[in-house]
């Protein structure tokens, strides 16, 4: 995923953030091919994952084109070509039939060294890019238990969610997803706030939550938001949870330093890449989401 080497095609912000910081995969872990090859398991998929309410709560689209964010349904643009690009690459090691651990690798950590680095942003938008799949549904996870900011971003009511779920087995974390008006996006809450919520991760009841997220849809993504790496210690917990981490630098002001000791928090897991955020083009360089328009 890090490849250094030159190519044909526009790298992605995953690949420029690796050359940028040079922080290369670790050497036990393959990289994937550029597009999977190998054709997907057949996968018996279950009825009760493919209800949804008749009420579907309604995304707040105009708020996210405030915040410069991708809009369901809205016009192709930069930015939603440079999530394309990531998506991609994350889609091509979830689906690689040969991976160890498949379940595994449908999880995936939004993470950041820093507060202000832009996770948030990134982790609403890798969900949005990837709910215009036709054969993937997307469970986005606020796992930023101190600060949880998805509900808002999104114009959703908050609710019970993942932590309610880990400290009650009464309780089904499916009856806490909320199911949205973009059809293949649902997101699950944080919860009740709690001082011990690296100990509930760290838990066999999360284990048997994670579990039950998993196999309640065989072709879901799981897209956890989590707090910055160095500033709280669930990352580092969820990072050891999930098949691939993303950590998102900002160009302007993420350094070496803080990147580094992010990865080594978040060693957990084999598969850590980086997202290139904030960054700065060319007024005169070729731009995604003008291929097809009218000149100006």
């Amino acid at each position: 995923m890090n490849d250094l080497s030159p190519r044909a095609l526009r790298p992605s912000l995953l690949e420029r953030a690796a050359d940028r910081w040079q922080l290369s995969p670790r050497a036990d872990v393959p990289r994937p091919a550029a597009e999977p090859e190998a054709v997907a398991p057949v996968k018996t998929p279950m009825p009760s994952a493919r209800i949804r309410p008749v009420d579907p709560a309604t995304i707040d689209r105009a708020a996210l084109a405030e915040r410069g964010m991708l809009v369901p349904g809205g016009a192709v643009t930069a930015l939603a070509e440079e999530f394309r690009l990531v998506k991609r690459q994350l889609l091509a090691t979830a689906q690689r039939v040969e991976r160890r651990d498949a379940d595994a690798a449908r999880m995936i950590l939004v993470c950041s060294a820093q507060p202000g680095d832009g996770k948030t942003f990134c982790a609403i938008n890798l969900a949005l890019s990837l709910a215009a799949e036709r054969d993937v549904r997307v469970l986005l996870v606020d796992a930023d238990f101190a600060k949880p900011d998805i509900l808002d971003r999104l114009g959703l009511r908050g609710g019970r969610g993942l932590l309610d779920a880990i400290v009650d087995p009464a309780v089904t974390v499916e009856d806490l997803v909320i199911h949205t008006d973009v059809p293949q996006l649902t997101v699950l809450p944080s919860g009740s706030r709690s001082h011990a919520d690296t100990e509930l991760l760290r838990s066999d009841g999360a284990t048997q939550v994670f579990d039950a997220l998993l196999a309640a849809d065989p072709d879901r993504i799981i897209i956890f938001d989590s707090p910055p790496a160095l500033a709280a210690s669930p990352a580092a917990v969820l990072a050891s949870r999930v098949g691939q981490v993303v950590l998102v630098v900002r160009a302007d002001r993420s350094s070496e330093s803080d990147l580094r000791e992010a990865v080594a928090l978040l060693d957990g897991c084999e598969d850590i890449q980086l997202l290139l955020n904030a960054t700065t083009y060319r007024a005169d360089g070729a731009r995604f989401g003008q291929y097809g328009q009218e000149p100006v």
